[in-house]
């Protein structure tokens, strides 16, 4: 029995598990760029299809659904929900504006809109070590830029950078609303989150956009709903399996597949070569949000 468990789950390892989830994640911006549907209507399919998928994750892995928990957090959960909408929309709209590799890093700046605003939401501590990881990942946006390249950025890409930085806010919200989550599981949180934001783009969607007069080709469904299942609900799935068998800081760590994979392919596959001065950018931005977020001496104790 135990033989034939094995065979059937060769994606069993942790870390593969995680790689590949980030991988996939990483790859967003390639699909989005060859969906011709506005942003709100990508982002209500992949909340909505995301969703489904996974409680079907949940049903046949004979996991239950703790009503109590998800009404204890209810709450922060509907905020979470309602930031993730839009901080999606805003994402597809940067990548329609700027190149991939530059909005995701402009996304990435989430982590240091956390630390910025943690000491009045949160109450934490603002360490030195977390101020000058904020100056450096500045300091990567102004590269990321191209304004010392070549000068101030086109109308179009600053509003592709603009669309990111916003994206990395409400990500941030997100990522805050979280913080007052808790007893509840990693599926339950992401299905319910999911659910709120299908509910709040659903009439978003149906009031700005035209839906009567959208193109529905085979090959843009199918790219929407390879987005929908593979880049929501098989990348949660895979990220929140591997989460059982790996630490916090180790998650975190490769969380960093994601932006890496998401400007090599950028560059392979839609031409969209960085200059040094962004190579220089991407360093310091995910150098400096990876090095705030792993512990402090004191913190491993």
């Amino acid at each position: 029995m135990n033989q034939h468990k094995h065979t059937l789950s060769p994606l069993s390892n942790p870390l593969l598990q995680l790689s590949l989830s980030m991988f996939i994640f990483g790859t967003i911006g390639i699909f989005v760029r060859h969906i011709p549907f506005p942003s709100s209507v990508i982002a209500l399919a992949r909340g909505g299809i995301g969703m489904l998928f996974l409680l079907l994750v949940v049903l046949v892995s004979r996991k239950k659904i703790s009503k109590t928990d998800i009404r204890r957090n209810l709450i922060p959960l509907c905020l979470s929900g309602f930031f993730l909408g839009f901080n999606w929309i805003l994402l597809f709209e940067a990548y329609r504006y700027t190149t991939v590799a530059t909005a995701t890093l402009c996304y990435y700046l989430a982590p240091v809109i956390v630390i910025l605003v943690s000491p009045v939401i949160l109450k934490e501590k603002l360490t030195a070590k977390k101020l000058i990881c904020v100056a450096v990942a500045l300091l990567g946006m102004v590269f990321v830029s191209g304004i010392l390249e070549t000068g101030l950025p086109t109308v179009g890409e600053s509003k592709g950078i603009l669309f990111g930085i916003a994206a990395a806010s409400f990500y941030a919200s997100v990522v805050l609303c979280n913080k007052h989550i808790h007893d509840i599981s990693s599926y339950d949180m992401t299905i319910m989150q999911l659910g709120i934001a299908t509910v709040v783009l659903l009439p978003y969607t149906l009031f700005t956009e035209s839906i009567g007069d959208l193109q529905f080709t085979a090959g843009a469904l199918g790219m929407l709903l390879f987005v929908a299942i593979v880049h929501t609900g098989v990348a949660y799935a895979l990220y929140f399996s591997s989460m059982q068998g790996l630490s916090s800081h180790t998650i975190a760590i490769f969380s960093y597949v994601d932006p890496i994979v998401a400007i090599i392919l950028s560059a392979i596959l839609l031409h969209e070569p960085m200059g040094i001065f962004g190579v220089i950018g991407a360093i310091l931005i995910l150098g400096s949000t990876l090095i705030s977020g792993l512990p402090d001496k004191n913190e491993t104790a």
